[in-house]
């Protein structure tokens, strides 16, 4: 059924793991770093996991992070160059490993152009679609991506700690998955219990372990939901209502005493499920909303992150939104709340 959400066949997507277990099972696979291509070519606005991951597997390889890790960089903080990421793309780089939608500011890079643009350079490229599935079409046999991963925590209501997803483009089945594990086993055979590993050839290779069954179970029934609205129609709305958001922060909003700001790109095609609303009291003013029944976060330094959901939410709870924004900086209702981080439980 996620096949159907990412333009692949079925044997190329996998229910399994987690977004960071499989940033460290694909990008092991497909980093062969070999002569002068010892690098990984990534970006600095990526969510800090993909980071964490690709600096510990470079150092796996005796390669130095500081090095060989290369960071694509951002001028303001908000928004990645495409032109210069291909810029980057040099005969010293072996991997490309990029976010579809950032996930501070929501934008939507060009996996497609990106695609073809490493491939022209004989570099394999994957991306952490984790902020753009079930949110709008993809279309990776078309687009000839190598691999992908996502989590099912966001559009696809898994919630978090939800089973993630791989896709492995069909053209790569005969590599050998860089973490071998006995779910990975040709699934016919896969309780003969050989000690010599034959993974199957299709993306159920890639899995290691049994899977959780419940938190995989919920996904059946939402993936059922999603392919009923159409991701077409789920994409229409979301940027119905990114529109609505970003035009009313910027009608009401913008101005002293509210001083807030948009910091996700307004056009279409470059713009994901969510809207970066920025304050410096952001931190503060998501307390409130939660305290108001609105279910948004913070993120570092500045960002107020809302993702208006097609399947559930309306237009009149965008409203109603923008109007919370709006009285607690009239109240300075956000002072009421502490403006120290709070720890993770």
């Amino acid at each position: 059924m996620c096949a159907r959400l990412v333009g692949a066949e079925a044997e190329e997507v996998v229910a399994t793991g987690t977004t960071t277990v499989n940033i460290h099972s694909l990008v092991n696979t497909f980093y062969q770093p070999e002569g002068k291509r010892t690098k990984i070519l990534a970006d600095e606005l990526t969510f800090p996991t993909d980071i964490y991951a690709l600096r510990s597997l470079v150092r796996l390889r005796g390669m130095n992070p500081r090095r060989d890790l290369v960071l694509a960089p951002s001028e303001e903080g908000r928004f990645l160059n495409e032109d210069q990421i291909t810029e980057m793309m040099n005969d010293d780089v072996a991997l490309v490993f990029l976010p579809s939608v950032l996930y501070r500011s929501g934008q939507l890079l060009d996996m497609q152009q990106l695609t073809k643009e490493a491939h022209d350079r004989g570099i394999p490229i994957g991306f952490d679609c984790s902020h753009s599935v079930g949110a709008m079409p993809h279309h990776f046999a078309k687009w000839d991506v190598d691999f992908a991963l996502w989590c099912s925590y966001k559009y696809l209501n898994g919630g978090p700690g939800g089973t993630a997803f791989a896709y492995i483009n069909k053209h790569h089945f005969n590599r050998a998955p860089a973490l071998a594990g006995w779910f990975g086993y040709v699934k016919e055979k896969q309780f003969d219990m050989s000690i010599d590993f034959e993974h199957s050839k299709s993306a159920g290779g890639w899995q290691i372990s049994s899977p959780a069954i419940l938190s995989s179970t919920p996904l059946e029934g939402s993936l059922k939901i999603i392919l009923e609205a159409g991701i077409d129609a789920i994409r229409e709305k979301s940027l119905n209502l990114t529109s609505y958001l970003i035009y009313l922060v910027d009608k009401l909003l913008t101005k002293n005493p509210y001083s807030f700001a948009i910091g996700t790109p307004r056009e279409h095609e470059r713009r994901g499920g969510h809207v970066a609303i920025e304050h410096p009291e952001g931190m503060r003013i998501s307390e409130v909303l939660r305290a108001k029944g609105v279910v948004s976060d913070f993120r570092p330094p500045n960002v107020i992150r809302i993702a208006p959901i097609p399947l559930y939410n309306t237009y009149h709870e965008v409203w109603e939104t923008t109007q919370h924004l709006k009285t607690t900086i009239d109240t300075e209702e956000y002072k009421r709340f502490p403006s120290e981080r709070k720890t993770i439980p």
